[in-house]
């Protein structure tokens, strides 16, 4: 039900944006679905199916790379806003893996008809590139292979084409055949891979349109009339900050904007709708990929700590089946994090993780050429060089596994986590202590109050 001010006119209604603090699966999946409780509306605003989110619901575990979190609750719309680039065969593929789990998905799904296209050179030149670095000193970026990288070069090209374009078949033609000559010119020469055929990219994308056309929306105006007639929204955002192209580990990020100011842009609202910023927490620190990792730790030692978090935590790639690095908790890394994003209050995940270890540490800072530095920097090549300075805290033997309630927690794990707030400027506002939707425990909700 709507509420009413003193004029009686309808409130409008309380925005959340969810966005990951480290370098991508935090867990946000699971959080946005928990949150998708209180919400009318679930927008997925930057990045493409190199994201990926596992939900487990029941036990019954569901992996989403493109479709917002929220199309796990029944009657909850979604959207994908224009800062997200779109792969149409992969899209239509996760539709109907959903729908052969019984879940309605095109009658609440909504797709900004400004988002740019991923076709199948995009990932051909995605792969070849990849291929190529491998040979030289930098070695490879790490990325999924998907096209993400090209299709955004092409956007900020102004050559793209864009799922608007899938409904004029003349128009798509003619920009399809300029793009896929440029892109054969790479392919065929620099990359040295083979050249893609016009026809089966064309008749491929006809074939989709006429399943995409009829969920195609002016999603930034649908949002803006949705909230002022007083429905929840929730922005979620994928990989985490410190992949984003501006602001992370440059050059190992994805390629956009991870940042929760970028809700505004990638979804077509003003920024006044943003309400409330989480930001999703691991209670230790994993990464996919290259790139610089100050805490990292020996993940295939077995009786290490690094083994531990990488065994107990699961830590594979939902979208490559990677196994993930892992490392201590960076508060350092994570004031970064506050600072870009504006964050109003934290979620720490997977704290059930470190259960039995007999002492946690955290870096508070770093020494980087003999002087301390207290938040990462900005330059790649200076993380590399950065020595982590840890502070140590007892473990604890008992299990948090599924707790619900923060007095349940041993008094071990709440020093540890106070202190995290402590370090990071932010309060914890949630935990979570499990997989499932029901292993979470709420201190402020962050879809109450003004």
């Amino acid at each position: 039900m709507q509420q009413a001010n003193a004029t009686g006119a309808a409130q409008s209604g309380r925005n959340v944006v969810v966005v990951g603090t480290q370098w991508g699966d935090e867990g946000k999946g699971k959080v946005v679905d928990w949150l998708t409780d209180h919400a009318q509306g679930v927008v997925r605003f930057q990045g493409g199916h190199n994201a990926g989110h596992t939900l487990v619901i029941k036990g019954v575990k569901t992996a989403l790379q493109l479709i917002p979190s929220g199309i796990m609750r029944d009657g909850v719309p979604c959207y994908i806003g224009n800062g997200v680039v779109v792969d149409p065969v992969h899209l239509l593929s996760e539709i109907e893996r959903l729908e052969k789990i019984g879940l309605e998905v095109r009658s609440r799904l909504f797709i900004s008809e400004s988002c740019p296209l991923i076709l199948p050179f995009h990932v051909a030149v995605d792969k070849a590139r990849e291929a190529l670095r491998e040979a030289t000193p930098a070695g490879k970026i790490g990325t999924t292979g998907k096209g993400i990288g090209p299709a955004y070069e092409d956007k900020v090209a102004r050559r793209a084409l864009r799922v608007q374009d899938l409904k004029h078949p003349e128009r798509f033609a003619h920009k399809l055949r300029d793009l896929l000559a440029l892109h054969n010119e790479a392919l065929a020469g620099y990359l040295k891979s083979e050249a893609l055929a016009f026809q089966p990219i064309y008749d491929q994308a006809m074939l989709v349109a006429e399943q995409l056309k009829p969920m195609m929306a002016d999603v930034g105006y649908g949002l803006y009339k949705a909230s002022k007639a007083g429905a929840n929204i929730l922005f979620e955002g994928a990989q985490g900050t410190l992949l984003d192209i501006d602001h992370g580990t440059y050059p190992f990020v994805t390629s956009s904007n991870c940042v929760a100011g970028n809700a505004a842009a990638g979804a077509g609202v003003g920024p006044d709708m943003l309400h409330y910023i989480l930001g999703i927490t691991k209670a230790y620190t994993t990464r996919v990929g290259s790139g610089p990792f100050p805490t990292e730790l020996d993940i295939n030692a077995e009786g290490t700590v690094g083994h531990h978090l990488s065994t107990v935590g699961q830590e594979r790639g939902t979208v490559t089946g990677r196994a993930r690095r892992c490392g201590w908790l960076d508060a350092a890394a994570l004031k970064r994090s506050v600072v870009i994003n504006g964050i109003s209050g934290v979620c720490i995940t997977k704290l059930d993780v470190l259960d039995g270890l007999k002492e946690i540490q955290v870096c508070v800072g770093y020494m980087l050429h003999g002087r301390p530095v207290d938040i990462l920097p900005l330059d790649a090549d200076d993380i590399t060089a950065c020595v982590p300075q840890f502070e140590t805290f007892p473990g604890w033997t008992e299990s948090t596994f599924g707790v619900t309630e923060w007095d349940k927690l041993p008094a071990n794990a709440q020093a540890y986590l106070r202190r995290v707030e402590q370090l990071i400027a932010a309060p914890i506002d949630m935990v979570s202590t499990g997989p499932d939707r029901d292993h979470t425990i709420l201190l402020r909700h962050p879809y109450a109050g003004r």
